[in-house]
């Protein structure tokens, strides 16, 4: 089974009219997954509230600096702004960012705790914010930040971030590069933004593999790096959690990049995941075009469900 995290309070970080990340990228696939042929199958939650989580605030401060958070909230109290020109923070986006943290952890929690998968369905994203910055639409490290979370479990050793987005995650590789029990795979389009990603950066521990792939590519050329190349990297790294940030800017309908996979190719990298561990937790990133994202989140979630 497989327990989707979501609240109609992560619609209120807005980020204004034309922007591509935008709170209908939610309503697109909630709507989708209620009318799915195995709707009654997913659980959903509410994400814990921040109030309830007086950790929370640790788990941030563990990856980001007090005078960035502090930034952020000022921000977002003053009325909103900008930490760059992609990304924006309305009067509402601190608190939603915090939440959206707080429901990556209970993604951990629902994994380590139960037999299910989890797929946490919030913005704002993560995967582009360094230690003292935010950047490319994403505010706080989500991913990073929970797997340092899933390492303070005691059954936990080994966690492994597996990020399909077209756009590699220099915030989250910047993170974790130096942490040896936590390994870093990006499949991504190159040239793109950030303009990171090259196959030389590997992390303090051979721990971060990187696999830049050119405009144009389709499932014909991420099936052998996913065979060749992720499939025996992260097998030999054996994680005991298997954290996705799980970006759909990668399809050929997408207007913010070149590479051209379709929807259902998100299910077959569903079911190589499943190959390496049982223990999944999906996290949103990008994908812009509401249908091919919907459609996308559809396809990741059925080879979950059997």
């Amino acid at each position: 089974m497989l327990q989707v995290i979501y609240s109609e309070e992560f619609l209120d970080h807005k980020t204004g009219i034309y922007h591509p990340e935008k709170p209908a990228r939610l309503t697109a696939i909630v709507d989708a997954l209620k009318t799915a042929s195995f709707a009654e199958k997913i659980t959903w939650k509410l994400p814990t509230p921040v109030l309830l989580k007086p950790s929370l605030m640790s788990w941030i401060e563990n990856v980001h600096p007090t005078t960035y958070i502090n930034k952020v909230k000022n921000i977002a109290a003053s009325g909103g702004g900008y930490l760059d020109g992609d990304t924006p923070i309305s009067p509402r986006s601190y608190d939603v960012a915090l939440l959206a943290v707080s429901a990556w952890l209970d993604g951990v929690d629902i994994v380590l705790n139960t037999a299910d998968k989890s797929f946490v369905l919030a913005r704002p994203p993560g995967h582009h914010a360094v230690i003292d910055t935010g950047m490319g639409f994403c505010l706080f490290s989500n991913a990073a930040i929970s797997a340092f979370y899933a390492l303070q479990q005691p059954e936990i050793k080994r966690v492994a971030i597996l990020d399909w987005d077209v756009h590699h995650g220099n915030g989250t590789e910047a993170i974790v590069e130096t942490h040896s029990e936590i390994a870093y795979v990006s499949l991504h389009q190159y040239p793109a933004y950030p303009g990171t990603g090259k196959t030389s950066q590997q992390g303090s521990h051979h721990n971060v593999l990187n696999l830049p792939v050119p405009p144009g590519s389709d499932i014909t050329i991420y099936q052998p790096l996913w065979e060749r190349k992720i499939l025996p990297f992260l097998t030999d790294f054996q994680p005991d959690l298997l954290i996705v940030s799980a970006g759909y800017d990668a399809n050929a309908n997408d207007p913010l990049a070149g590479v051209n996979l379709q929807p259902e190719d998100f299910g077959l990298f569903t079911e190589y995941c499943l190959g390496i561990t049982q223990k999944i937790m999906f996290g949103l990133e990008g994908g812009y075009d509401l249908p091919s994202l919907a459609e996308s989140v559809i396809a990741t979630i059925q080879p979950c469900i059997g």
